[in-house]
């Protein structure tokens, strides 16, 4: 199986201090659905890793949350491609849970409900947490200059992170290696 795991906000979505609370405020980064169906559309799959502690803050509800990947989800569908899972951690960072990126937690529910493992799954992530949690688990990261990208880029990334523009950027070298 060829996997990818994908950040949200900031990969996918614009990203915000404020969260995304609504449906309106969820607004694709130019490029990030196209990518993700031709990934789709090339035999890979497609998982989604998110901090949402929004939920657990009281932001927005679960049915919010869910509306945005159903519209997420019908995005990539009318590009002829499918989002084959999305997990995220609804707590807040006080909570102490084990899904909270930098925590590995949402990374091992995916490969459990794949039943695969992750050494060198791709993972793309805009924050040094997106990242961590992947490599915890073997995944090789890639970082995008979206959303905090710009920013994480000066940090102490995990060794053999691959900094990339955007997620589209990101997908033309998979699918060209």
């Amino acid at each position: 199986m060829k996997l990818i795991i994908l950040d949200r906000d900031g990969v996918i979505n614009q990203d915000s201090d404020a969260y995304i609370k609504t449906l309106d405020e969820w607004i694709p980064i130019p490029g990030s659905i196209a990518a993700m169906a031709r990934l789709s559309l090339a035999g890979w799959t497609v998982a989604v890793a998110t901090n949402q502690s929004g939920v657990g803050r009281g932001y927005y509800s679960e049915a919010t949350l869910e509306s945005m990947h159903q519209r997420l989800r019908e995005l990539v569908a009318e590009q002829g491609g499918t989002v084959d899972l999305i997990r995220y951690c609804p707590h807040t960072p006080e909570a102490g849970c084990d899904c909270r990126k930098p925590a590995p937690g949402l990374f091992r529910q995916i490969a459990q409900l794949l039943h695969t493992e992750l050494t060198g799954v791709p993972t793309v992530g805009d924050s040094l947490r997106d990242l961590e949690a992947g490599v915890a688990l073997g995944c090789t990261p890639y970082l995008v200059r979206t959303g905090k990208g710009e920013s994480t880029q000066y940090k102490a990334l995990p060794a053999g992170t691959q900094v990339f523009d955007n997620l589209s950027a990101v997908v033309d070298h998979l699918l060209e290696t």
